[in-house]
This record gives structure tokens, sequence and C-alpha cells, in this order.
């Protein structure tokens, strides 16, 4: 009898501390008070080395002072929006609050000398990239969450190599758990050509650190400061339809001319410095570039090494100045309460939400918590489609004719508060109009779905949804 006592008193206090602990973050709570019941002592384990809030960390906090250094460099190069009126988009004029809260949110600048270029899936991006890294003369920067050891890995391995091998600056960085499965056999050749290599959070020192949990999930591209890329591919086949279960992989990315690239740059830099250790003062890396555009861009960063929540607050703030339409496009649809009531408030209230989600997930848990939030979203008056020509993995929304927002990060928790994200937000109408014209191709891709067939769904199915809800923090 007094071993149950002893064992039921370990338990609560288990269930006492993670609850202490996350009293700011409920739904973080819930999630691992689930995992502590079905598995008690290895879920407190887990709870310790996953769940510690890395922004608290004193590496992190080292971070936060180092921004003036990098961003002094890019406020003196670049043409910063003041004021709505210069963003050449008449949608803005009666939006001063937004405007105000854009700038604030996340500390970073509006940008108004840019030229936007929207890429539409791999092949186009791969072939725009190639181009740029092989074109460039001083620097190449590029950051990826995944890099495979395949056909189109190894063709961006070939061309750093000989970049290198020419005497241009090469830096790349991968994700510790996103490429998991790169070897030496990848890296030897280009370590041996004088690239600098490096993994953001490798997986054992990142588990004994307690920081696993936070990845960096960017995709980013600059060469020679001048040239940038961000969006969400990856490096690998299966981006291009190499995947058979998949099959054809849709998804979206962004090129950049201008002022914003240098947005790009300071996020990799300070990335590296997380990584490595390493500082890096080059004036290179900040040149005076020759574009002419007159389009306006704000690149946000979000993530654990952050002081707010900017990924999250800017869309949230997005979402609730739309007066006719937000359209979405996500391949994970996980709310935070917050998103989740301003979707459905702006649905009831008349206005044009659209949701596009995949048919065929990359991974069932996370189908299964999106699929979760579907049915109120429906009941709310959202429309949502799958689609079904492939996978979707494009991350756009599009607000009015006011703004559009395409990046890394997915409609998530995992990407709202955990990993290190980049956001574009566009405003200039060329750049949402060619985002409305891609939206509506995939919608045409993609069957409606009805409230009422849904709700007939097994019960099993129901089961696996909350399930996957519950546990949808953490995912």
């Amino acid at each position: 009898m007094g071993w149950i006592v002893a064992v039921l008193l370990i338990f609560i206090f288990q269930a006492a501390t993670i609850l202490a602990l996350e009293h700011r973050r409920p739904a973080h709570a819930v999630a691992w008070l689930f995992i502590l019941f079905v598995v008690p002592i290895i879920g407190f384990v887990l709870y310790y080395f996953l769940a510690r809030e890395y922004r608290r960390r004193r590496r992190a906090k080292r971070s936060f002072a180092e921004e003036d250094r990098i961003r002094s460099k890019l406020m003196e190069r670049s043409r910063i929006v003041k004021k709505p009126s210069e963003l050449a988009n008449p949608e803005f004029l009666d939006q001063e609050r937004l405007f105000r809260l854009l700038l604030h949110s996340g500390a970073a600048p509006i940008t108004g000398c840019n030229r936007c270029k929207v890429l539409t899936n791999a092949a186009a991006t791969y072939e725009a990239m190639l181009q740029a890294i092989r074109q460039a003369k001083h620097t190449i920067h590029i950051a990826s969450y995944i890099i495979r050891d395949d056909t189109t890995g190894k063709v961006f391995r070939e061309m750093l190599i000989a970049q290198a091998r020419k005497g241009v600056k090469v830096r790349l960085m991968y994700d510790g758990i996103g490429s998991y499965k790169l070897t030496e056999a990848y890296l030897r050749p280009l370590r041996e050509a004088g690239v600098r290599v490096a993994c953001f959070f490798p997986l054992r020192p990142s588990f004994l650190r307690k920081r696993m949990n936070y990845r960096n999930h960017r995709k980013i591209v600059v060469t020679d400061g001048v040239t940038g890329f961000v969006g969400g591919i990856n490096i690998g086949d299966e981006y291009l339809g190499g995947n058979p279960r998949l099959g054809f992989w849709r998804d979206t990315h962004l090129m950049l001319e201008g002022d914003a690239v240098y947005g790009l740059q300071e996020i990799f830099l300070k990335d590296w410095e997380l990584a490595t250790g390493e500082p890096i003062e080059d004036a290179e890396l900040f040149p005076v570039h020759g574009c002419s555009g007159e389009e306006a861009v704000q690149i946000v960063a979000g993530g654990p090494d952050r002081g707010t929540d900017a990924i999250h607050d800017t869309l949230f703030a997005a979402i609730n100045s739309a007066k006719r339409r937000i359209w979405i496009t996500t391949p994970y649809f996980i709310p935070s309460p917050s998103i989740r009531s301003a979707l459905k408030s702006a649905a009831l209230g008349g206005l044009d939400v659209r949701m596009i989600i995949p048919f065929v997930p990359d991974t069932w848990l996370v189908h299964a918590s999106t699929l979760s939030y579907v049915e109120e979203m429906l009941e709310a008056g959202v429309r949502v489609w799958q689609y079904d020509n492939g996978f979707v993995h494009a991350k756009v929304v599009i607000v009015d004719e006011l703004l559009a927002i395409q990046g890394t990060a997915n409609m998530d928790l995992r990407s709202f508060y955990s990993n290190f994200e980049t956001n574009a937000i566009l405003f200039h109408p060329s750049a949402i109009a060619r985002l409305e014209t891609d939206f509506r191709k995939d919608q045409a891709d993609s069957s409606e779905m009805r409230l009422e067939t849904f709700r007939r769904r097994p019960f099993g199915r129901r089961i696996g949804e909350s399930i996957s809800r519950m546990l949808a923090p953490l995912l």
C-alpha cells in the first residue's frame, strides 16, 4: 500500500511542476499533462529535456543585446517607410493603427526600395537560386531546415564547391533535426573546398542542453548581400515531386532584390553566430545595391531568441484589419486561440474567409490535428478546400488588397512560438495580385469541404483528431 501512495505523490509532484511552469501556456500544460498521464515517469523526463522555454535562457538574452550591432548597418543602407502614404498602396491610407503595430511588433523596418518575384514551385525556385549562386562574386549564405543527400542536394553541393574554389566566401547552415539524415560523406567535400558549414542545434547536444524543441525552420539564401530568397522550399528531390506518395509538391518562394535582402542577411548572421559562436563583421555583407524597385517589404523574424512573438502578432493584426477577405494557404492548421477566434469572427461577420489545406498529408498526426479544427471553421462560415493535385506546402495569407504574408512559418503553434521562422510581408498591389492568381489556381485544383459531409466522418477518426489536437502544441 505504501508504494502506491509514493507513486501517487510522485505523480502529483510531476503534474504540479508542469502546471506551475506552464501557467502562461495552458495549451502546453494540457499536452504535457496528457503525456504524463500516459507515460508518467518518461513523460516528466521528456518534459524536463524538451519543454524549457528558450527565450529565458542566458545565451538567448545575449543575442538581444547584439541586435543593434547588425541592425545599424541595415538601417543605414535602407530606404525606410515611415508613414502609410509611402507604401504605394491606397488600401493603407486609413490603416494607421495597423501600420504602427507592424512597425513595433517585431522591431523590423518596412523598406521601400525592393523588387519581388513570386516563385511557384521548386523547379522555378531552384533555377533562380542556382543562377544567383553561380553569379555570386563575394559571399553566398544558405540556411535550410532540410538538406537531402540526393540528386538535388548534390547539385547544390557541387555549385557551392565550385564557387568556394573561385574564392567566394560560402557559408551553409542546416538544422540538426530537419537534416538529421545528412552524413559526413555529404559535408566533407564542402569543407575540403573551403565552404564553412554549421549545424544549428545538433541533435544530441540539443537534447542534453534542453533546446531540442527549438528548430531553425528558416529557408534563406543571400548572395553578395543584394539578392535573397525566402519561402517554404527546402533542398531535396521531394520538392520537385520526387516523393511517390505525395506526388506533385505545390509550394511558394520569394526572390528579393533591394533593401529587404539586408533583413535576410541580418537574420542569417544572427543565426550563424548562435550556431557557431562566431560573430561576422564584413562590410561586403551589406553593400550598396542598385535595385530601383518601388515595392515595400517587411522582413519579420520570429523565434525563441526574440523578445516578442512577431510572427503570430503580425498575422493576428493583419487578420483583424480585414474588411473584405482573408485567404489562407497552409499545410498545417493548428491556430492559437486568438487567431482561431479572429478567423471565426471574420467569417461570422460576413467576410470572405477561405483556406486551402492538403488532402494528402506529409505528416498524419499533424494532419489529424488540422482536421480537428475544420468543423468549427466550417460552422462559422469559413470555406475550406483540400488540395487534390499532390501536396500543398505553400504558406501564404492574403488580406484584402492590403497586404500578403509569405514565408517559412506555418499556421501552427510551433511556428508561432517555438521555431526560428522568417516571413515577408508584401504591400505592393502587383505582388498581392500574383499571389491571388496562384491562390485561385490552387483552389481550382482542390475540392471544397462540406460541413454535412465532414460531420459524418467515422467515430474513430474523431477520436484520433481529438488526441492529436490535445498534443498539437508540441507537434
